[in-house]
């Protein structure tokens, strides 16, 4: 399913976005862009997603 990302920003090499799920919630989003790093993860406020964007840590830097 495409999801149509809104308000995205970056901090470091993690994108945080916001879309609605396939139920039409609000969803908030971070995303890793480096390469090897499989970090994303879904969040429920946009709060919690901006933290883990600023805490990740690359295990490949």
């Amino acid at each position: 399913m495409l999801r149509r990302f809104r308000n995205i920003i970056r901090i470091g090499p993690v994108r945080v976005g916001t879309a609605n799920d396939h139920r039409g919630r609000v969803k908030h989003t971070a995303v890793c862009t480096a390469p090897r790093c499989d970090f994303s993860a879904d969040y429920d406020t946009r709060a919690a997603a901006e933290l883990a964007a600023r805490t990740h840590r690359c295990p490949f830097r």
